[in-house]
């Protein structure tokens, strides 16, 4: 019987927490180098290849900052349980207010604590930053959010994430993808999961046709094998990304999903998630390649 994937502590949308076991069944088992993660998001990605040397990057400085708190000591999963119990204590009494304030907090401070606070209790787990790098996302309006059950699975994440992380030598960084990408050599592995074209961005996020045109040379130039993450299409239209990686004689795999970040069911459309690579995938696992119709949620 398959293990449930394990799931890191931070949430974002877009985070591929169903689609992993899909990720790893073509993910190569062979790395002689590093694991070059450029755009990390919550990194349920390397949480799950568990590779031994990582660069792991994102410029997002408030997920770093967590992952390399944690990596530090500075953050623990004993710390996380105390400061969660502490300031759900307060929220199922003052709600909305006392997140207002948690969130100013943080948007002075940027105290890590705060962050992964913030990230459990907004609304639909979405993750937004403002022009000036302040997040921005209103409460989920649930007071009694942190019971300690929800407390004691975060815990539980946190836990595993660091046992996992003191026994690799991971590298976190907040650099500019061209930066990290050109550290590649011919036997690392590179999987990447951009921010989507066309799709949401934000503060830490953002993404133009100048960094999509960037990636793609990469992709053509790059000596190393590499997995990219993207959509190929949706009811409304189509990644015009899709015709070049055809172009370009790239193996192109695809499935149908959900991404669970409206406010509404009826607000969720489907979605054709395509990962694409430029090396001959490891199809041990036929019944994963083939599953359909998964469904992500953030919560």
């Amino acid at each position: 019987m398959r293990k449930p994937p394990l799931v890191p502590p931070i949430k974002c949308q877009g985070i591929k927490t169903k689609l992993v076991e899909r990720i790893k069944s073509f993910a190569p088992t062979d790395i002689k180098g590093r694991y070059i993660e450029p755009f990390l998001g919550s990194g349920v990605i390397s949480l799950n290849l568990l590779p031994q040397r990582a660069l792991l990057n994102d410029t997002n400085i408030h997920i770093i900052g967590f992952y390399k708190a944690l990596q530090k000591g500075e953050v623990t999963p004993s710390s996380v349980k105390a400061h969660l119990q502490q300031e759900g204590t307060i929220l199922s009494q003052g709600g909305q207010e006392h997140y207002n304030f948690v969130r100013s907090r943080f948007n002075e401070q940027g105290d890590p604590h705060d962050f992964l606070f913030l990230n459990r209790a907004c609304f639909n787990g979405v993750m937004r930053f403002n022009r000036k790098g302040g997040f921005n996302v209103p409460f989920c309006h649930k007071p009694d959010r942190f019971a300690q059950s929800y407390v004691t699975k975060i815990f539980n994440q946190v836990q595993a994430l660091q046992d996992v992380m003191q026994s690799r030598d991971w590298e976190f960084t907040t650099h500019d993808f061209r930066e990290v990408l050109a550290e590649a050599e011919e036997d690392d592995f590179i999987y990447l999961d951009p921010p989507y074209a066309g799709r949401h961005v934000d503060y830490f996020n953002s993404w133009s046709a100048t960094d999509e045109e960037d990636l793609t040379q990469f992709l053509r130039d790059s000596p190393a094998r590499w997995m990219l993450s993207s959509w190929q299409e949706n009811e409304f239209r189509r990644n015009s990304a899709t015709d070049i990686w055809a172009s370009e004689g790239w193996h192109i795999e695809t499935t149908e999903h959900f991404y669970h970040v409206g406010a509404q069911e009826t607000l969720r459309h489907p979605m054709i998630e395509a990962l694409v690579f430029n090396f001959s995938p490891n199809r041990e696992n036929k019944e994963v390649h083939d599953a359909p119709d998964l469904q992500l949620s953030l919560l």
